[in-house]
């Protein structure tokens, strides 16, 4: 898949860039006239409302971050009109990409005091020591200045630009890997928070902005939920639910192509799960760039189908072969030795106690699979074919579609069959056997 394809772009930029350039457009227009507190209300209603959702969805990261964006408002706002606002800004704009960086690459192990403490413990530290930090100056807040347009923005200091672009390059990078909604929601959060503080002495216009974060990194939550409900986590295409929902809408015309891994299970006993996983990726990579307008789906193991609506089995035919011999030329290499090949538990102790016995089956065929480290594999993939009819249900052709998947094994795998014969000028043949 491309760097910036459709879904990695819209995942970039919706919900958070939609929200940011929003919410610029209409603090500049000067058009919303809700009073202070009703914006106010709205901030703590998606920043409190987020944390609820990070609870119940296990999001550590997304909790983090918004206790990240209220301790830096309450700060804010305490500073704002004081004597010492300006080193507050300076303080604040460093912190923030600090602590979004921190959160980006914290691995998400739920919602447990082990994954909140070490970030928790060093909000806390860093809470104290502005607090004392500011008493022992004799800040005090003053009134802020409420105006509906702006009359200018604070300039933030050189090192603290520095930081911010900094922490929003690396956030960006961290999105193009993982392409994950927190990842993008951080980033666009931090450029929200920015905004706020520069705007910190315009009490609604910093207000929007708040509100902004929090919601951003809320409704990346719910993104987040979407993505791990209609997607595979592994390979990242879309899963079985995504797949019976494209039922609803399907009419005819259409067809469905079912892919199977050739002797995937040989590849998981052999060189293990690890392995099999690379494997996987590699196929779904694959998969996911068909042609002749197909969506391809995981609907279980080393399973998949392709959806095309609108074309029939003389349609799609070629697109589909032209898959199978890029998937067959596309070279796979062993990433070192799987950690799953040695036996683990009781099953090492019971190897240690043989002794000089007569090794077993699986572990010469774990020994086989070290001293061919880095060697290339072949993967090859059978695809069966059918398409609907006038009458048909999509059961029927989806059973037929597997029949031609059997047809394809039964024949030598590593070819595509169809449910019923093509017109063809010329039939493709097989390239080999797995």
């Amino acid at each position: 898949m491309g760097i910036f394809d459709r879904s990695t772009v819209r995942t970039l930029i919706i919900p958070g860039g939609v929200l940011t350039l929003g919410v610029t457009a209409l603090v500049y227009s000067g058009w919303p006239t809700l009073a202070l507190p009703a914006i106010s209300f709205l901030y703590y209603c998606a920043l409190f409302g987020g944390m609820l959702l990070a609870w119940r969805f296990h999001s550590s990261r997304s909790f983090l971050s918004l206790l990240v964006i209220l301790l830096a408002q309450q700060a804010a706002n305490l500073c704002a009109g004081s004597p010492v606002f300006v080193a507050a800004v300076g303080v604040l704009s460093v912190l923030v990409p600090v602590n979004f960086v921190l959160i980006a690459i914290m691995h998400e192990h739920g919602f447990t005091l082990e994954s909140i403490a070490p970030v928790g413990l060093f909000l806390f530290v860093q809470t104290l020591t502005v607090t004392v930090l500011l008493g022992s100056m004799g800040a005090r807040p003053s009134a802020l200045v409420h105006a509906r347009h702006l009359p200018g923005t604070l300039a933030l200091p050189p090192y603290a630009w520095y930081v911010v672009v900094a922490g929003a390059a690396f956030l960006f990078i961290r999105f193009i890997l993982t392409r994950k909604p927190i990842d993008s929601a951080l980033l666009w959060s931090l450029c929200t928070i920015v905004l706020a503080i520069r705007h910190q002495e315009v009490a609604r216009t910093s207000a929007w902005y708040w509100a902004a974060a929090a919601s951003i990194v809320a409704i990346s939550i719910v993104e987040n939920s979407y993505l791990l409900a209609y997607h595979d986590e592994l390979t990242t295409l879309p899963s079985r639910r995504a797949f019976n929902d494209a039922l609803q809408g399907l009419k005819h015309p259409y067809s469905v192509a079912v892919v199977d891994i050739d002797h995937f299970k040989r590849f998981n006993d052999t060189y293990g799960h690890d392995t099999g996983d690379q494997v996987l990726r590699l196929v779904a990579a694959n998969l996911a760039r068909v042609t002749g307008g197909g969506q391809t789906y995981r609907c279980g193991g080393e399973e998949f189908n392709i959806l095309f609506g609108g074309k029939t089995t003389s349609d799609v035919f070629d697109h589909l072969e032209q898959l199978r011999q890029k998937i067959e030329i596309s070279e796979f290499r062993l990433r070192g030795n799987d950690r799953r090949q040695a036996p683990r538990g009781p099953e090492r102790r019971v190897q240690r106690g043989r002794g000089r016995g007569r090794p077993r089956k699986a572990d010469m065929i774990r020994q086989l699979a070290q001293e061919n480290s880095g060697a290339a594999l072949s993967v090859t993939v059978s695809i069966g074919i059918a398409s609907s009819s006038e009458r048909s249900d999509f059961e029927t052709v989806l059973k037929a579609a597997d029949k031609a998947l059997y047809r394809a094994k039964e024949n030598g795998r590593n070819r595509v069959e169809t449910a019923a014969p093509v017109q063809r000028t010329r039939r493709s043949k097989a390239a080999g056997i797995a």
